[in-house]
């Protein structure tokens, strides 16, 4: 199998180079960041691309970025992403952006060099391989997403100002409501949310949950003072 390994760190790849070579495979190009990767796919015709999700310049999101763009275009290369973190985000858009043929493991969970080698043969032929931990972290985000569809329009706008930071009075004068009817919407937000009344810290856990949720944009309450009540 054609191999190309894109991984910022120098141990890493040679030692996954050293790996695949050992085991039969061809490794037809290794980079350190993702700015050369489509040209090196284009020059080497690669049957898998194996990329790390941070690297350089910004080390956040450049390589399942990559992965994402590679996986859009076809099914080759199939795709293996390694990674510290599970980014929950682009990890939901990487299985939603191609065909199978792609495989999401964490770095310091592969403990067996056979179940390893196995993940890319079944990757490479089309199968998909997740980390379990993987798996667990998008189960909950779904379970968040279901969570915030069930806030009505005005609960969503209000929870909106008060990711922006506006107090209760200043989300009323925004949406030129009363102050009562702001506090009732905030109420309804916690409770369908299910955060318990007990922590105090629930107006944090509402605001980091509409961060959180898919397509989350500010209101524009302002454009419709007589709207949604």
């Amino acid at each position: 199998m054609r191999i190309l390994i894109c991984e910022d760190s120098v141990l890493l790849r040679e030692g996954i180079a050293r790996l695949l070579t050992d085991a039969g495979h061809e490794v037809v190009a290794q980079l350190p960041d993702a700015t050369a990767l489509e040209a090196a796919i284009r020059a080497s015709d690669p049957d898998l691309a194996i990329l790390d999700v941070r690297m350089p310049p910004t080390r956040t999101n450049e390589g399942i970025l990559a992965a994402i763009g590679i996986r859009s275009r076809g099914d080759r290369p199939r795709v293996l992403v390694l990674s510290q973190y599970v980014e929950e985000r682009y990890a939901a858009d990487l299985i939603a952006s191609g065909p199978a043929g792609f495989g999401y493991l964490l770095k310091d969970r592969v403990a067996d060099v056979r179940d390893f080698l196995a993940a890319i043969e079944q990757v490479a032929n089309g199968g998909t391989v997740l980390d379990p931990e993987v798996v667990t972290q998008l189960l909950a985000r779904r379970r968040r997403d279901a969570r915030m569809e069930r806030l009505t329009p005005r609960e969503r706008q209000v929870l909106a100002l008060m990711a922006e930071g506006a107090a209760n009075q200043a989300i009323a004068d925004r949406l030129y409501i009363s102050a009562g009817s702001v506090e009732k919407h905030i109420s309804a937000v916690f409770q369908k949310l299910e955060l318990d009344p007990e922590d105090g810290n629930r107006r944090v856990l509402a605001v980091l949950a509409h961060l959180d949720a898919p397509g989350s944009d500010p209101s524009r309450p302002h454009d419709a003072p007589g709207g949604i009540r």
